[in-house]
């Protein structure tokens, strides 16, 4: 597990490991979501590197009819 720590103002440095497996470069923005006692940091990427993301995606499945408006 890797860690890290709050600052005195309230900032992280993300670690170099997680940076590089992400491909985190500087300026890159996130979206912070909070759940229950955990926050998620999701970044936010231009619509055209997400072109092909869900290639190859399973969607044989039997949806449940509760799921729909």
């Amino acid at each position: 597990m890797i860690t890290t720590k709050v600052s005195s103002k309230y900032q992280i440095v993300l670690p170099s490991k997680i940076r590089e497996s992400m491909k985190i470069k500087v300026g890159q923005q996130f979206q912070l979501i909070q759940y229950l006692d955990r926050i998620e940091l999701i970044p936010i990427k231009p619509i055209s590197e997400m072109k092909g993301f869900i290639k190859g995606l399973n969607t044989d499945f039997i949806r449940d009819k509760s799921d729909r408006i």
